[in-house]
């Protein structure tokens, strides 16, 4: 198993309540979010509450090229964490050192390229 720490290096880590306040949605829209693969969190602290990278969301709600990032790696076989890990794994070879920096820098085909690689 992955530890916090291992898997995103320090970043921010949001509850449901936040993302909310952050993103001004309603709580039925952000578990929209989460039941549509739209965001993938992890249940994480010691109430073991459903909790999402920070950087997966823009200032309105999840990033538009999040999802079907997400679906490629989910089809593929990896689990929610494997996920959230690899799309933080640092890689230097990718614009902003990692695939959810690339994303965020919108190369979302070269990022998608890659988890194809990496599911199938």
């Amino acid at each position: 198993m992955v530890s916090d720490s291992d898997v995103i290096h320090g970043g921010e880590w949001l509850t449901v309540p936040a993302i909310m306040e952050r993103t001004g949605a309603s709580l039925g829209e952000v578990k929209r979010w989460l039941q549509e693969r739209e965001l993938v969190g992890l249940r994480r602290g010691p109430n073991r509450a459903v909790m999402v990278p920070a950087d997966f969301l823009g200032e309105d709600g999840p990033l538009s090229s999040l999802r079907g990032t997400v679906t490629v790696l989910a089809d593929g076989g990896l689990s929610d964490e494997e996920i959230i890990a690899w799309l933080h794994e640092p890689d230097d070879t990718l614009a902003g050192g990692s695939a959810i920096a690339s994303l965020r820098a919108g190369s979302k085909t070269e990022v998608r390229r890659r988890a194809q690689e990496v599911a199938f």
